[in-house]
């Protein structure tokens, strides 16, 4: 399974909006719901599932899908 299919298939479990529902733009906290809780639950894993470590200043500039994945595509890669 891909990193993209992977990391979606997590947006959509912690969204509960099914995967062909999930764009690219959706901002984690206003269109999936996500709480405070829900968003840091998820942070830690992703970088369990995809043995990356998040850094706390970049995390908080995550708005979208597309910002978060980027950001993982990019730690894989240095990593």
């Amino acid at each position: 399974m891909s990193t993209k299919a992977k990391f979606l298939k997590l947006v959509s479990q912690y969204s509960k909006t099914s995967l062909d529902q999930l764009s690219g733009n959706a901002r984690f906290r206003e269109d999936l719901d996500f709480s405070s809780l829900d968003f840091m639950s998820f942070l830690g894993e992703l970088e369990d599932e995809f043995d990356v470590e998040l850094e706390q200043d970049k995390i908080i500039q995550i708005r979208t899908i597309d910002e978060a994945l980027s950001m993982i595509q990019e730690l894989q890669e240095v990593g």
